[in-house]
C-alpha cells in the first residue's frame, strides 16, 4: 500500500497546523504529503515545499479521484453548519470516496461525547463515527476537546467590560490548544498504526468559567465578574451583538453542554499518542495577554 498521506481542509487553520507538524515535528518527507482543499490555489507555499496540492470537494460525486494513490487520509470535519444534514452527508461522501479509492486508514476529527451531547451538530460527528465503523476501512477517531483559542470569542469583551455573561454554571471543561490537536492529528496520520482507535483529546485540567475568569483577572489586573444567565438570554444576547440567528443557538449550546457536565472529562490520550504534555491553559493565557488587552481596549 502507498505511504502517501492526505490532509483534507488543508487551507484551514487546523489543516495548515497539521501539515506544519508533519514537516517540522515528525520530519515527514514533503513528497509523501498531499494537501487537499476546495481552494488549492491558496496553497502555493506548500507546493513550493514539494507538497502536492489537490482540489477536493465532497459535494462532488467525483471526489474519489482526488484520493487516488493515498494510503492514509485525515478527514477534518467540514464547516457546513448552516444547513442541517449537509455536514454529515459530506463526511459520508468522503468515507465512500476513500473506500472507492483504496485508502487504507482514515483519521477523523470528532468531538467529545457526541452520544450524550446537547450541541446541535453532535449527531454529525456521531453519524460520521458510525459510518467509519461500518465502512470496512481502518480508522482513528480523534475527539478533539474545545480549543483554547475559542475563549477569544468571550474573553476580550469580558476583560473590557469586567463581566463575562455565561450560562455554563459550575460546569467544567479542559480546553486544549488547537496546535496540540493538530500535532495529535499529524501523529495519528503518520504513525502507521492500523488498529482502530478512539481517542479523546483534552487539556490536563478541567475548569469552570469562574476558574478561568479568575486566571484572566490575575493575569490582566482587570477584575472579571461572571454573570449567570439562562440559555435563552445568552442566545438573544448573541443575536443582539451580531451573531447570525442560525449560529446563535449552536454557540449558546456550548454553555448548556458544559453546565450539564457533558464535556468535563480529562484524559491522557494526547500524551499517550504524541509523547508530549498538552499545553497548559495558564501558558496559553500568559502568551495571549497582549492580544487580550489589545482586543479589549
Amino acid at each position: 500500500m502507498t505511504d502517501r498521506l492526505l490532509v483534507t481542509g488543508a487551507s484551514g487553520r487546523l489543516g495548515q497546523a497539521v501539515i506544519r507538524h508533519l514537516l517540522d515535528t515528525l520530519s515527514v518527507d514533503p513528497s509523501r504529503i498531499v494537501a487537499a482543499s476546495r481552494t488549492p490555489e491558496k496553497q502555493a507555499t506548500l507546493a513550493e515545499k514539494g507538497i502536492e496540492t489537490r482540489r477536493i470537494d465532497f459535494d462532488d460525486p467525483a471526489a474519489a479521484g482526488a484520493l487516488t494513490g493515498i494510503g492514509r487520509m485525515l478527514l477534518i470535519s467540514t464547516d457546513a453548519l448552516g444547513e442541517p444534514g449537509k455536514r454529515l452527508s459530506q463526511h459520508k461522501a468522503a468515507i465512500t470516496a476513500a473506500k472507492q479509492a483504496g485508502v487504507g486508514h482514515v483519521v477523523y476529527t470528532s468531538m467529545p461525547n457526541p452520544e450524550g451531547s446537547l450541541i446541535p451538530f453532535a449527531p454529525d460527528h456521531l453519524g460520521t463515527e458510525q459510518a467509519l465503523a461500518e465502512s470496512g476501512l481502518g480508522w482513528t477517531v480523534l475527539r478533539n476537546g474545545w480549543y483554547m483559542e475559542n475563549l477569544f470569542m468571550s474573553l476580550p469583551g469580558a476583560v473590557a467590560s469586567g463581566q463575562w455573561v455565561s450560562a455554563a454554571g459550575g460546569g467544567k471543561l479542559a480546553h486544549i490548544a488547537l496546535d496540540d490537536c493538530a500535532r495529535a492529528a499529524a501523529t495519528a496520520l503518520a504513525d502507521g498504526v492500523t488498529a482502530n482507535r478512539l481517542l479523546t483529546l483534552t487539556g490536563g485540567q478541567a475548569r469552570s468559567t469562574a476558574d478561568i475568569a479568575a486566571l484572566v483577572s490575575n493575569l490582566t489586573g482587570r477584575t472579571i465578574e461572571v454573570v449567570p444567565v439562562s440559555d435563552e438570554a445568552l442566545r438573544q444576547g448573541m443575536i443582539t451583538h451580531g451573531v447570525p440567528e442560525v449560529l446563535a443557538p449552536i454557540f449558546a449550546s456550548f454553555d448548556a453542554n458544559t453546565r450539564e457536565g457533558k464535556i468535563a472529562m480529562v484524559t491522557n490520550d494526547f500524551e499517550t499518542l504524541t509523547g508530549a504534555k498538552p499545553r497548559a491553559l495558564e501558558d496559553f493565557l500568559t502568551a495571549s495577554k497582549g492580544a487580550l488587552l489589545a482586543q479589549a481596549a
